[in-house]
């Protein structure tokens, strides 16, 4: 017949045996959850390094657009004036993204949740006449 000393070892040791089955399982998925994240970082960072090179494929690919406008403007004009016409037309060009940008800077400064902060002021009026009743 087990005694209540063996009883209490066994229950300690069962408690000891659990402690130590959890803290394996948190590393576990500590280390898990490490490796997941190196692959997703990995994945992010090459996606970043394709991304610039299309972007700087796409800068090349406008020139070259530019480039034959002009080229194909040349054959029934002198040169220098389908360079102008094509300068023309990228001056023209900055100049509407500039207004462009110019207009959501101004709709967007200063760059203050107004909305929110007149809301939130509203609320505090109303609990306070709520509260004042």
């Amino acid at each position: 017949m087990p005694t209540r000393e063996a009883e209490s070892q066994g229950l300690g040791a069962a408690a000891k045996l659990v402690a130590e089955r959890v803290s394996t399982i948190a590393r576990l998925e500590a280390e898990l959850a490490a490796m997941e994240l190196k692959g997703k970082i990995k994945a992010l960072g090459f996606g970043i390094i394709f991304g610039a090179a299309a972007a700087l494929f796409l800068l090349f690919l406008i020139g070259f657009a530019y480039a034959t406008v002009a080229a194909a403007l040349a054959t029934v004009m002198p040169t220098w004036a389908a360079l102008l016409i094509v300068a023309g037309i990228l001056l023209l060009q900055a100049g509407v993204c500039g207004v462009l940008a110019l207009q959501r800077f101004r709709k967007g400064t200063p760059p203050v949740p107004e909305q929110a902060i007149r809301e939130a002021k509203l609320t505090t009026e109303a609990l306070k006449s709520d509260g004042a009743r």
